[in-house]
């Protein structure tokens, strides 16, 4: 048979319980909830502080203010589970803190590490590629390297009025010749033909007005190639950015298993204080079911 507690009886709880409310005056209060203190709520061990990292004081003090409204805790225990409850719920703020520092280095850290490529490595991609000019053509950096020779070309030739074979040869990666070489060498050899008859100044500004029209061609292509390699270069990094918001797996879960044991700590601090409370006012709270629960697998 399960005992009652008798309306005598509770009646008398809440009359003991009138008579230990702690503090009443502001100066009291005052006093009373710099008791934590003492459990060391605003000691070395909760604030984190180093040369590069220093958490503030001023912010725990002040959630410790709105926690102090919010349950007015009376005598150690209920001042106790308060600090557990203000010291888990600053713990979690830093594990938020702990997972955007994480997101932001993955997001800025891989940008920044592909705003710098290796062009060591893309030369050697362009060279091992078979045709460097081809493989050019499927980047920006490529397509930007192409005009740049393009123009170098055009400005030669608009001063002395002739496709060389050293103009040639600036297209030439590492000697091998590639789909650009050939159809500047192919247009070499075709200019140098003397044909018609025409004499040497006329022939001189016909082949230059034909060669900077070739020239002009290409460019625009290469141009055009460049502007297209940069777009769909920046849609990919925008979906690799999108991709990096979430940590990786490792870091994920050192961060939600932390999360758990501090929600875990949180509940249970404020579910004994509610409990105090109760008590306090005189309820008759049945004792708490206790589970032990392991985090093993």
């Amino acid at each position: 048979m399960q005992n009652t507690t008798s309306v005598k009886q509770i009646a008398a709880n809440q009359a003991n319980a009138q008579k230990s409310t702690g503090p009443k005056t502001p100066e009291g209060r005052a006093v009373s909830k710099m008791n934590a203190l003492k459990h060391g709520i605003f000691s070395k061990e909760v604030l984190v502080s180093g040369l590069n990292i220093k958490e503030s004081r001023r912010d725990l003090e002040d959630i410790y203010e709105r926690f102090w409204q919010e349950y007015s805790p009376v005598g150690p225990v209920e001042e106790m589970l308060v600090d557990q409850i203000i010291t888990a719920h600053w713990r979690l703020r830093r594990a938020l803190r702990a997972e955007s520092g994480e997101i932001t280095l993955s997001v800025d850290g891989g940008h920044w590490a592909r705003s710098r490529p290796n062009i060591q490595l893309e030369v050697m991609r362009w060279d091992l590629s078979g045709d460097a000019a081809h493989a050019m053509q499927d980047s920006a950096m490529g397509n930007s390297t192409l005009a740049g020779w393009l123009r170098e070309v055009r400005a030669h030739l608009a001063k002395d009025g002739e496709l060389t074979k050293a103009d040639v040869e600036r297209f030439v990666f590492h000697g091998k010749p590639n789909i650009m070489s050939k159809k500047m060498e192919a247009l070499r050899v075709r200019l140098s033909q003397n044909s018609g008859g025409a004499d040497e100044a006329a022939r001189r500004e016909e082949v230059k007005k034909e060669a900077l029209s070739f020239i002009d061609r290409e460019l625009f292509t290469v141009e055009w190639a460049q502007r297209h390699c940069e777009k769909r270069e920046a849609a990919e990094e925008e979906a690799r950015q999108a991709a990096a918001v979430l940590p990786s797996p490792e870091v994920l879960d050192k961060i939600m298993r932390y999360e758990t044991t501090l929600n875990r700590q949180l509940f249970r601090a404020m579910s004994q204080l509610e409990r105090m409370e109760r008590m306090r006012q005189g309820e008759a709270v049945p004792a708490p079911l206790m589970m032990e629960v392991s985090e093993r697998t």
